[in-house]
């Protein structure tokens, strides 16, 4: 299973021969076996002369290795550094392929950020069922149930048990739940930690996942993304369904907050900066938090082979080191790259025009 510990030794990995990272959509409703095979072929055509070892060892991986399980295919290959990573994931991506000197890994930056670990919650009066989301799988804890809640606003009781006794009966049912809550919270927070657990979402009726939600600590609280209806005795597709839906509505309502509070603190001058030169700076200087990124967008620059200095200016020497520059096929992949690497985090935002009309990229800023 792909982690965020995969991702960082990619990114940490610098071998002296390229390595060719290839991204394939394998769904199996864009097509058969034999079409996914046929799209990988071409997809590796373009480097055969360049890189044939690790074309042919692709090859051989797909024909006799790979099961075509999932929907996606992620290899990296280095034939030069006997190196070979296979990922077989559960979402679709966009088929590409790139030789380069390191792993190409902004794509999968990308699929962490939106599908990577969130926890989900469903939650009744008695207790919980936890799942752990993952890039399109959803993972099943075993649950916890308190004590059994019998009667109801009613009391439950019979009616010569008179308006006192009812009144008795709802507080006990109360008092019975909040326990049940308490106890499946502190469960739940486990879990969440267990599984380092980024979002949160929580299913069930309006009241039960509001007094839940009072019993998680704060700090999972800062972290739940979003509600949902759903039955305790819910099916796993249908979790599962429904965990896919509210994550692509939660993403798309976070990129358009962060987009404009990255936006408002650039116009500022204090916080916040916009458009590729300007963020490239920040990225370089170790000031960037949050580095949002339009999907898709890449363009060529330069960078310092002294001390990494990233530009999309064509220019004689660094004016940081005095060291040359050379120049690459993506500026934004390095970006990506050492903003992860300095602790920060990489938001891929889908169709935002107000991120577009400030050239595509920014960020937040640490000071």
């Amino acid at each position: 299973m792909l982690t965020e510990t995969d991702l960082q030794e990619l990114i940490a990995y610098t071998p002296d021969s390229p390595v060719l990272s290839v991204y394939l959509n394998t769904d199996p409703s864009m097509g058969t076996v034999d079409n996914h095979k046929l799209a990988l072929r071409q997809l590796i055509k373009p480097y055969q002369e360049k890189a044939p070892d690790d074309v042919s060892h692709i090859e051989r991986f797909i024909e006799h290795e790979h099961n075509w399980h999932g929907r996606s295919l992620i290899l990296f290959s280095c034939s030069g550094d006997s190196f070979f990573l296979p990922f077989s994931i559960a979402v679709p991506i966009r088929s590409r392929a790139r030789l380069l000197q390191r792993p190409y890994v902004k794509p999968l930056a990308q699929l962490l950020d939106q599908y990577g670990n969130y926890g989900v919650a469903l939650v009744d009066k008695q207790g919980a069922r936890l799942f752990h989301f993952h890039l399109g799988t959803l993972r099943e804890q075993e649950g916890t149930f308190g004590e059994t809640i019998r009667g109801g606003k009613d009391g439950g009781g019979s009616q010569s048990s008179g308006r006192r006794g009812g009144f008795a009966q709802q507080g006990n049912v109360d008092e019975a739940t909040d326990r049940n809550l308490r106890e499946a919270a502190d469960f739940a927070a486990a879990f969440f930690a267990e599984n380092q657990v980024r979002r949160v979402l929580i299913g069930g009726t309006e009241e039960n996942a509001a007094r839940f939600q009072e019993y998680l600590p704060k700090v999972w609280q800062s972290l739940i993304a979003g509600t949902f209806a759903m039955s305790m005795t819910a099916s796993y597709p249908q979790v599962l369904e429904k965990a896919i839906e509210i994550v692509g509505v939660v993403d798309r309502e976070q990129e358009a907050r962060l987009v404009q509070q990255i936006i408002t603190a650039a116009a500022k001058g204090h916080g916040g900066v916009i458009r590729l030169d300007d963020t490239l700076s920040a990225v370089h200087a170790g000031q960037v938090q949050i580095l949002c990124v339009d999907e898709g967008f890449r363009a060529p620059g330069y960078r310092c082979t002294g001390c990494g200095y990233l530009t999309t200016q064509k220019v004689d020497s660094c004016g940081f080191c005095g060291g040359s520059y050379e120049k690459i096929e993506d500026a934004v992949e390095m970006a990506v790259r050492s903003v992860i690497q300095a602790g920060g985090e990489v938001e891929f935002i889908h169709d935002s025009e107000e991120l577009i009309s400030v050239g595509r990229i920014g960020g937040l800023l640490r000071y």
